[in-house]
């Protein structure tokens, strides 16, 4: 017997083949894409904006259903924030009373952890007023003790990293 879900029948958006993607990626961009670059090391730094963490977040898997958080419109362009080295993410549980919203988080925080220079500061946040304990989930998001706590849960481990197993692929891939 499998445990119910959530929202059994969400709603699937089309996006777009290419939709952050269309630009020609420079070849550091690419070694950044594929975690080659040591960013301790290197001497220039390339600044990254909005667009940038938006094509790394966006082909995360949802935890309950086979589709991206693009198609689910948990993540938008617009509700992806850059300034300096500080990034702010807000996402849109697809019910306000969604209780992967705080794993969805984590996805996106390590995703962005493994994928980003160290120097920024990620902040992940549920957009006000779409969640029914959004105070309650930011916390936790943003709480390094309970952030690493979470990760030294091997099972949960496990489901961020089924989740962030299709974060590679980038529009129609």
């Amino acid at each position: 017997m499998s445990k119910a879900l959530d929202n059994a029948n969400p709603t699937i958006f089309n996006t777009p083949a290419a939709s952050s993607s269309s630009r020609t990626k420079s070849p550091r961009a690419m070694l950044w894409d594929e975690g080659i670059l040591d960013w301790e090391d290197s001497e220039e730094r390339e600044e990254i904006d909005s667009e940038e963490v938006y094509d790394l977040l966006r082909s995360i898997t949802d935890p309950e259903h086979p589709v991206t958080l693009e198609q689910l419109r948990v993540v938008t362009p617009e509700d992806v924030h850059v300034s300096g080295n500080r990034v702010l993410v807000y996402l849109t549980p697809t019910i306000p009373h969604c209780s992967m919203s705080t794993l969805i988080g984590l996805s996106l925080r390590v995703r962005l952890l493994r994928s980003l220079p160290p120097r920024f500061r990620v902040d992940i946040r549920i957009k006000e007023g779409m969640h029914q304990s959004e105070h309650a989930v930011n916390k936790q998001l943003n709480d390094k003790e309970r952030v690493q706590a979470a990760l030294e849960n091997q099972h949960l481990l496990q489901v961020v990293e089924g989740c962030l197993a299709t974060a590679g692929k980038r529009g129609g891939e």
